[in-house]
């Protein structure tokens, strides 16, 4: 599939664009400007293109011809024009020296007059307008990928707790479940907390297998393997559980959990990661390689310290991307000094998700039943916070209330005399 990006594409930090991850793919760029060539390098280092070996070099058209008349071409070429050749004599050129399945990057030039239909022709996959910014290479090259394989690339959503105990794995259960059923989204939740994790408690289920059964087995986790170890919740809800035993220790590279996630983006649309209060490799790679992070915090004062320390790293491991985002739980409980949420809000630099008020006797019955809020209190203002961070998190934007009218008393009032019978009409005498 081929785009034309311009300058009107969309804001690349909005919520709802989704970008996902490229495969195991070499690229390499050849560029006329140094703007263009700082950007494609900066694009390298993005957590979307961690898998491409990813090149850039002076030259434009010219570069790439010489380059390739003596060595094979790579999965994706980007090319820049400055406009002073014509860039269809270049293309023909260069088509006589790709080898067959390479896609093709022009990074045009505003004075080019070569028809875009012309450029689709010589199998130019993607043609972006420059001058580019670094997220403009990044989402050129991933779409090269997602579009044209045919292939759903699931969004991945991280919730994290700022402290131990602050309920983040019951808001990424009820998140999770809220955009099963509210948006009839396929979706998957991995319990990351293998020793202690509680989402089979939770969506009360107690199943054999689960994560652990995938990552820490001797071969590749597949499509096939991944079916059977997921426990079906509801129609759309399935879960991958932790084994909440403590006959082992738990101790995991980096890397340990790429393949699962990977292998369940091929198939799902929503994967949300129940991923423990602890720092390590393999929690902050799946914090950092996801597409949006919730950081879970109580407000007091080491949950603000710690939010804080979580939002900066974080921040700073993404620059491409939209910043993490905060919810504050268990707000106003009784007896308990509290940060105001507005003076929690102004050292976070922002605001946060949602605030979820503290009620012990809702959160508790659900807990115990196996049940999530919506089941045990369907029009509880806690549900409606769940579904305002589901709408959000799965790109849908935040579900704003009608406004009340203030004619509707009065239209309630005439809608139920409507309904009476009408007293009958006298006969003219």
């Amino acid at each position: 599939m081929t785009r034309l990006h311009d300058e009107d594409s969309d804001d690349p930090l909005h919520p709802e664009e989704h970008i996902a991850p490229v495969p195991r793919i070499s690229v390499q760029a050849f560029c006329e400007t140094e703007q263009t060539l700082a950007a494609v390098t900066a694009a390298g280092q993005d957590r979307r293109l961690a898998k491409a070996h990813l090149t850039a070099k002076d030259g434009g058209l010219a570069a790439a011809i010489e380059v390739y008349e003596s060595m094979p071409t790579p999965n994706v070429i980007v090319i820049e024009s400055d406009g002073t050749r014509d860039i269809l004599e270049g293309l023909d050129d260069l088509a006589g020296v790709c080898d067959p399945g390479t896609r093709v990057v022009v990074i045009g030039n505003p004075n080019d007059t070569a028809p875009y239909r012309e450029l689709v022709r010589r199998g130019v996959n993607d043609y972006v307008v420059g001058p580019v910014e670094t997220l403009d290479v990044v989402r050129s090259i991933c779409s090269l990928f997602s579009a044209s394989e045919a292939i759903i690339t699931g969004r991945v959503i991280a919730v994290v707790g700022a402290k131990g105990g602050v309920g983040a794995s019951t808001v990424a259960h009820n998140v999770a479940w809220t955009i099963a059923r509210d948006l009839s989204l396929d979706s998957v939740v991995i319990d990351l907390d293998l020793a202690f994790g509680t989402a089979g408690l939770d969506y009360n289920q107690d199943p054999v297998q689960g994560i652990a059964n995938a990552v820490l087995s001797q071969d590749r986790p597949d499509t096939a393997l991944m079916e059977r170890l997921l426990a079906k919740c509801t129609e759309r809800l399935s879960l991958l559980a932790s084994p909440a035993s403590l006959d082992r220790v738990y101790d995991f590279g980096a890397e340990a959990f790429d393949a699962v996630f990977d292998t369940l983006r091929m198939t799902t649309p929503c994967i949300v990661l129940d991923v423990p209060h602890q720092w390590s490799g393999w929690t902050r790679r799946a914090l950092v390689n996801a597409d949006d992070i919730v950081i879970v915090a109580e407000p007091d004062l080491a949950n603000l310290r710690n939010t804080k320390n979580m939002l900066s790293v974080l921040k700073a491991a993404r620059p491409n991307d939209r910043p993490p985002l905060y919810c504050l739980n268990q707000v106003g409980m009784h007896k308990r000094a509290e940060i105001d949420v507005k003076a929690f809000a102004k050292t976070m630099e922002s605001q946060p998700i949602a605030v979820i008020p503290f009620d012990s006797k809702l959160f508790s019955t659900a807990a115990n039943n196996g049940q999530m809020i919506a089941e045990v209190a369907k029009n509880h203002r806690t549900t409606a916070l769940f579904q305002n961070m589901a709408n959000r998190l799965a790109g849908r934007g935040e579900v704003k209330k009608p406004k009340r009218s203030l004619l509707e008393p009065l239209l309630k009032k005439l809608k139920g005399r409507s309904g009476r019978p009408s007293a009958p009409h006298r006969k003219a005498s």
